[in-house]
């Protein structure tokens, strides 16, 4: 298992640190304020460039040295502060933006092949007859099958302008020969909230990935419809939540809070201090309230969990979040490429600012949650290292640290039972997903009988289906452990299922099967519905 965290951290924290470089904190549609600008003149950057293009000995590529001087200097300010050229623009925004252009399917590349995961309900694809399970040969004239395509790669062949068709071929079980489509790609949706549901009679769960354009909608839409089902505790998910916009975070704050209460603030050397506080909405007022974050909940995510925290609202619960509490604002260029400035600090209510310190290298910064694993942090509170020694206090009185992070009020290490050196090897083998893809497609006909997660558990658990995967496994490689799937069966067991229910009726079936080995969630539901602020 600890092997299995060197592996996958440095991945998860690039992909959270994606999110939160985004457009963390940016003001939507406020324009740059200019009044602190000195009038311009040629600088030596700028001469330097001028005279490079004009007179060197050799030809150069002007605009891409002026790219590259561009990303050295913005390196000399602080980790966030970024140069994005046009194609990353327009890349890293549209998981923010709520929806992309394209033929509505997701996928997964299985054996040098692009396998159908699911098809977007109403989508593009759905309404020519794609179906989950085919297999992708051909695009247009192009084969992308057996070649090594990546993801990327197809996402560019099948992504394009709404209205533009696009020719695919595919194999489909039970078919001879290749099935020809034409698609018209068209809007696809992109949701912010996995899922919604409801625990018990009485608590319910919102699992939010990141903050964008639709979240709040989606929010409001996800208590309302377990509100209606009888919800009076909510869990609310942010680990894993790399961040988004601002706004979408202090919407979503001021569901819970009472009017008038301070939501959070931002502050800079050029900016005055621009506070932004609760209205009248408190659709979520009486409700009791737990926030799961991790140390991959970063910006967006931390000022909701800062918010929640310092106006005593609700309980935090996991364990220390990324540690980003600064603001950029997005300079637009012609060409579409941009800069990501930082132009302030964000502070809790409380006044602190939780921006862990980034006065050394870059590497040192990136590195900080492997070093953080590496003292203990994930497993032990008191390896915790408090960057800010600074005592802040809630509404409440309780004291409260910034300078790397929220804090959460109920600590709760990573869970690493049911590990084994036979789990290690069937994950770094990836061997669950591709035996729940396999085995889905095989069994599409009976799997699509079942609507419920608690239907698929009874069902794969009566086909014996841990013992078919083991078998598998062979095939892939690894050999049989008794003593490794003994420790590991449930965990293993769990995982399987949940994956097949997802390739079948998505995260509707995955997260409630999940959910069982969940620790912190399960610890966060007797929380929520048995403890108050007044017992911590």
């Amino acid at each position: 298992m600890n092997k299995l965290v060197k592996i996958w951290l440095p991945l998860l924290l690039a992909v959270a640190f994606c999110f939160g470089m985004l457009v963390e904190g940016n003001l939507i549609g406020r324009k740059i304020n200019m009044s602190g600008f000195r009038p311009l003149r040629q600088s030596k950057i700028d001469a330097i460039i001028s005279n490079i293009g004009a007179s060197y000995v050799d030809t150069v590529d002007v605009a891409d040295l002026e790219e590259k001087a561009a990303i050295s200097l913005l390196k000399e300010l602080d980790p966030h502060s970024t140069y994005i050229s046009a194609e990353e623009f327009a890349e890293m925004n549209e998981p923010l933006e709520g929806n992309f252009d394209g033929i509505g399917v997701q996928f997964n590349i299985q054996k040098d092949t692009v396998y159908v995961v699911a098809v977007i309900a109403g989508g593009p694809s759905e309404k020519v007859g794609l179906r989950a399970g085919d297999r992708i040969v051909t695009v247009g004239d192009s084969l992308i099958a057996g070649v090594g395509i990546s993801n990327n790669d197809v996402m560019k062949l099948l992504r394009g302008p709404r209205g533009t068709k696009v020719q695919v071929g595919v194999a489909r079980r039970g078919e001879k020969g290749l099935v020809p489509f034409e698609i018209t790609r068209g809007q696809i949706p992109l949701y912010s909230i996995d899922v919604s549901y409801m625990l018990n009679s009485h608590t319910g769960y919102i699992k939010l990935s990141k903050f964008a354009r639709t979240t709040y909608k989606e929010f409001q839409e996800a208590v309302a419809k377990l509100k209606a089902q009888g919800m009076q505790n909510l869990i609310f998910d942010l680990r894993g939540n790399g961040g988004g916009y601002m706004d979408a975070a202090i919407n979503v704050v001021d569901e819970f809070l009472p009017y008038s209460s301070l939501i959070v603030y931002t502050e800079g050397a050029h900016r005055e201090r621009n506070e932004f506080k609760a209205s009248m909405r408190q659709s979520c007022k009486d409700l009791k309230l737990a926030v799961l974050i991790d140390e991959f909940s970063a910006s967006a995510s931390e000022i909701t969990a800062g918010a929640i925290q310092d106006n005593d609202r609700g309980i935090i619960v996991g364990r220390r979040s990324f540690g980003k509490g600064l603001v950029q604002e997005p300079i637009m260029f012609p060409d579409n490429s941009s800069v990501r400035l930082t132009i302030a600090r964000y502070y809790t209510p409380s006044g602190r600012c939780i921006q862990k310190p980034y006065n050394q290298s870059d590497e040192d910064y990136y590195a900080d949650l492997e070093n953080r694993y590496e003292r203990g942090e994930f497993m032990e509170r008191d390896s915790i290292k408090i960057a800010d020694s600074t005592e802040y206090f809630t509404t409440g009185g309780r004291v409260v640290y910034g300078g790397g992070g929220i804090m959460p009020d109920v600590f709760i290490p990573a869970d690493t039972t049911g590990g084994s050196a036979y789990y290690n090897k069937i994950s770094r083998k990836g061997c669950e997903y591709q035996f729940s893809l396999e085995y889905t497609d095989r069994n599409r006909v009976a799997l699509s009988k079942l609507k419920k997660a608690d239907e698929f558990v009874s069902y794969l658990k009566g086909q014996n289906i841990l013992e078919q995967f083991v078998a598998y496994a062979e095939t892939q490689g690894v050999k049989r452990d008794a003593r490794g799937i003994s420790q590991s069966r449930q965990l293993i067991e769990t995982q399987i299922i949940a994956l097949i229910a997802r390739n079948v009726i998505d995260n509707d079936g995955f997260y409630p099967i999940i959910h069982r080995i969940d620790k912190t969630l399960q610890q966060s539901i007797n929380i929520v519905e048995n403890k108050s602020l007044k017992n911590l």
